[in-house]
């Protein structure tokens, strides 16, 4: 009987040991920055690990100036010709400093993504900026890179509340923005735009259809959500090939926004599901009514099954305009946003400070927890990115046509930080540390990942490739995370060896860069940047 029992008490060990020692560490917070200078409605996090913040440009005076005495003159700017403050920066993890940056036209309510050689592709805005590309490739904290308008070239149509999403090939598709119902791409394709009626219909009269919500699926057709219906779009054959079932609850868009998700795409990559939580009331943004009680609920759906349903679950508190930021694990938090009203200025009320963990993989009714609230207000215009280190910065929040410090929700210059669980003290032992890993890579290939690690369990290391989205209005656009095939840990020497395939094609994983974090019982290490090319 000595070797059952033995065998026994090595399972209770090993059953006890992954369990994290700060299972229950709601997170922290933290202020990087007191005054950043500009409010951040668009937000992007580099692979230089800094991060560039945007505004609008037609605000008037920031907080922040241009540098050298440099002003904006635009004399086709209807709202604001002349300008010397800043509406763009630069912000560098390391130092927790910022750079200004120069932007020329409007960037209101604009969109992005990033190409496949790490330049950010900027579409679009109000105004002189509506129809306008922009580029700004990232460089290291003492290079001066900024904003680029490309010159000759513009979008079809002006592009004010759209939504881009970076295609297997590298190519960007442009989808949505108000009065516009077509498609386009960058680089722009021979015969311009697409016609695609959907976009140009919502089920409600106040038009909850702008800032669509955009993911690519594995097999490389998209799922196009807005309102409360959602698609299923061949964009190399311009067809919808699918319509799924309405998700209930009312409007789950701008102007009444959640936001989405796509969940953790793993296995054999054959699967997608797609979580939309919150929202507002219908009549919330119709009647300006702004004590109307935000939604609660959330809709799942495996949106490659060939007969989807809406899994319907309830979160722990109501929340419109709250952010979905893919942790590393796999898990989501929800944070920002308000529990009454809608998107707007001044429509909104109630902020909800507290961040919710929504676990996948737990069952029906015991997927949320609620985390430690914070005490900034973060409503309307304001942003969350997750940071190479496994934090989730915090910016903006503007609830006004220009910047205002005065009334019940001031416009925010902080910028904060939350700390996951995952990196609570306890959790030190358990944190890898990446020795070596390959910058590039291309698909389908094998490759080696070193890490060392002071308490390695067995059977919960995972690898995983998680993108670095453009995140504005509650929703991260290009946001996934790729769950890589692995072999080992394997201790070699002083370290360990993890022997990883890439993903098997640009419609799992669109060529760009990458974070690439290595988990061990639940804890990231910071993340290396790596490069996935065609």
């Amino acid at each position: 009987m000595a070797a059952p029992i033995f065998l026994c008490l090595q399972f209770l060990c090993l059953a006890f040991t992954i369990i994290p020692t700060s299972a229950q560490d709601l997170g922290t917070w933290e202020t990087l920055v007191e005054n950043a200078g500009i409010s951040s409605m668009h937000t992007a996090v580099t692979p230089y690990n800094n991060v560039i913040l945007l505004d609008r440009t037609d605000t008037g005076a920031s907080e922040l100036m241009l540098p050298d005495g440099t002003c904006r003159y635009d004399a086709n700017d209807q709202s604001l010709q002349y300008d010397c403050y800043a509406h763009s920066a630069v912000l560098d993890l390391y130092t927790n400093t910022i750079r200004p940056l120069e932007i020329l036209t409007d960037t209101w309510c604009s969109s992005g993504q990033y190409l496949p050689d790490g330049t950010l592709l900027h579409t679009g805005g109000f105004n002189d900026g509506a129809q306008k590309f922009r580029t700004f490739t990232p460089c290291a904290a003492d290079s001066n890179c900024n904003w680029v308008e490309l010159e000759n070239i513009e979008l079809y149509n002006g592009r004010w509340y759209a939504t881009n999403q970076i295609l297997h090939d590298g190519t960007i598709i442009i989808i949505g923005g108000i009065g516009v119902n077509t498609l386009e791409f960058y680089p722009q394709q021979p015969g311009g735009a697409v016609y695609f009626p959907f976009l140009g219909q919502a089920a409600d009269d106040q038009g909850d259809n702008l800032y669509p919500y955009v993911h690519l699926l594995p097999q490389g057709n998209l799922f196009i959500f807005d309102d409360t219906q959602a698609v299923l779009y061949d964009y190399n054959a311009n067809a919808i090939v699918n319509t799924y079932p309405q998700l209930p609850g009312g409007p789950r868009n701008y102007p009444s926004a959640g936001s989405s998700v796509l969940l953790a795409l793993e296995g054999d990559y054959s699967t997608a599901e797609i979580v939309i939580c919150g929202g507002s009331q219908l009549n919330a943004y119709q009647n300006q009514t702004i004590y109307e009680p935000a939604q609660a609920t959330c809709g799942r759906i495996v949106a490659t099954d060939p007969n989807p349903a809406w899994e319907i679950d309830t979160m722990p508190l109501v929340r419109n305009m709250g952010d979905m930021v893919m942790l590393p694990t796999g898990n989501v938090i929800i944070v920002n946003g308000a529990q009454a009203g809608s998107q707007g200025f001044g429509l909104a009320t109630s902020p909800c400070l507290t961040p919710v963990l929504y676990q996948p993989n737990l069952a029906l009714g015991s997927r949320f927890t609620e985390l430690t609230p914070g005490t900034i207000p973060r409503l309307y215009h304001s942003t969350a990115n997750l940071l190479p280190d496994g934090r989730i910065l915090l910016a903006g929040s503007n609830s006004h046509y220009y910047y205002t410090y005065t009334g019940q929700y001031p416009t925010e210059l902080a910028i904060e930080a939350f700390s996951p669980g995952y990196l609570a003290p306890d959790n030190a032992n358990y944190q890898p540390v990446v020795v070596t890993a390959p910058t590039t890579i291309g698909y389908g290939a094998n490759f080696e990942v070193t890490i060392t690690v002071q308490t390695l369990v067995g059977g919960t290391v995972e690898v995983n490739f998680v993108s670095a989205p453009f995140t504005t209005h509650s929703f991260s656009q290009g946001q996934r995370l790729v769950n890589l095939a692995i072999t080992g840990p394997q201790l070699v020497g002083t370290t360990y060896t993890i022997g990883c395939t890439s993903p098997p094609n640009g419609n799992v994983a669109p060529p760009s860069y990458y974070m690439l974090f290595v988990v061990n019982n639940g804890v990231p290490s910071i993340a290396s940047w790596i490069q996935l090319t065609s």
